[in-house]
């Protein structure tokens, strides 16, 4: 794994010696990513496509602070401990950012007056790239793992935020196997959950870019894209290594996922049930 990718000579003022990660470098490409796909559905609408960097902004913003103020929210007494917790690199985490841009996006469209139901469907291709994109930073970085495997697919994280190491994982309650460690040691292989997750986004990807000129009513598939996207969230959560499992074994993630798989099917069968569903027309340009 390469978290780190190269830090700053120590001459640079304020940088100095900081850390460039590999996450953060992937996470800047899915926005970039989501941004230049954003644009070319944009121009195929009539919609100025540079308002995709208006809403880019706005979902990194947005995605910046929900995914904090999710986090502080798992983390409350960690939080009150520590107030500096708030301000620590980690702690970006998916439903809490998606959330948080979400309310952002959906303002910035309301002020720069898109039809939003028709910029959100834009949106789907972009979404569905920029999680894979993202996923793949948390790989490099050897974040968001899963539980102990002895099949194929196992991936160590020596280097890993944290390791996988059988310490580590005993405290997402997980006990690995003897025959594991008497393998590979103290870092066993995991399920390479980011892995899996990057491919499941990009089948999702190909699914709502090939309905991109469909004959569906406007927000259709934005609803499919959520859908999705959360039924394959709500999949992988079960290997995922996690410590939040409250409702049997559901994780925290696999609850919010249920209930936007059941808003999303909600919302495509009351669209699909209006009448005059017809391909997306081009938007004047505001």
């Amino acid at each position: 794994m390469y978290p780190i990718l190269f830090r700053f000579p120590e001459w640079v003022p304020l940088l100095g010696g900081e850390p460039v990660t590999s996450f953060g470098v992937m996470l800047f490409l899915a926005f970039l990513a989501a941004g230049y796909l954003l644009r070319a559905r944009m121009s195929e609408t009539g919609i100025h496509p540079d308002r995709a960097w208006d809403l880019v902004f706005a979902a990194v913003i947005g995605g910046i602070v929900g995914a904090k103020l999710y986090y502080v929210f798992l983390n409350f007494p960690s939080l009150i401990e520590n107030p500096r917790f708030l301000f620590a690199r980690g702690g970006l985490v998916w439903y809490g950012g998606f959330l948080g841009g979400t309310v952002a996006v959906l303002y910035q469209m309301k002020r720069l007056r898109l039809p939003v139901r028709l910029t959100l469907d834009l949106t789907a291709p972009a979404m569905a790239m920029a999680y894979a994109v993202g996923r793949l930073g948390c790989f490099l970085v050897g974040d968001d793992y899963g539980r102990p495997t002895a099949s194929w697919v196992g991936i160590r994280f020596p280097e890993g935020s944290p390791p996988s190491s059988v310490d580590n994982l005993a405290r997402f309650g997980i006990e690995v196997d003897p025959a594991l460690v008497e393998t590979y040691g103290q870092i066993v292989p995991v399920h390479p959950t980011q892995l899996y997750e990057i491919a499941m986004a990009l089948v999702i990807f190909a699914i709502v870019w090939r309905l991109r000129h469909s004959a569906h009513p406007p927000g259709w598939v934005f609803a499919l894209w959520l859908a999705l996207a959360s039924a394959a969230r709500f999949l992988v959560e079960f290997v995922r290594a996690k410590d939040d499992r409250f409702l049997g074994s559901l994780t925290i993630a696999q609850v919010i996922s249920l209930l936007l798989i059941a808003a999303a099917v909600t919302a495509m069968v009351r669209l699909a049930s209006r009448k005059g569903g017809s391909r997306p027309k081009k938007a004047r340009a505001p």
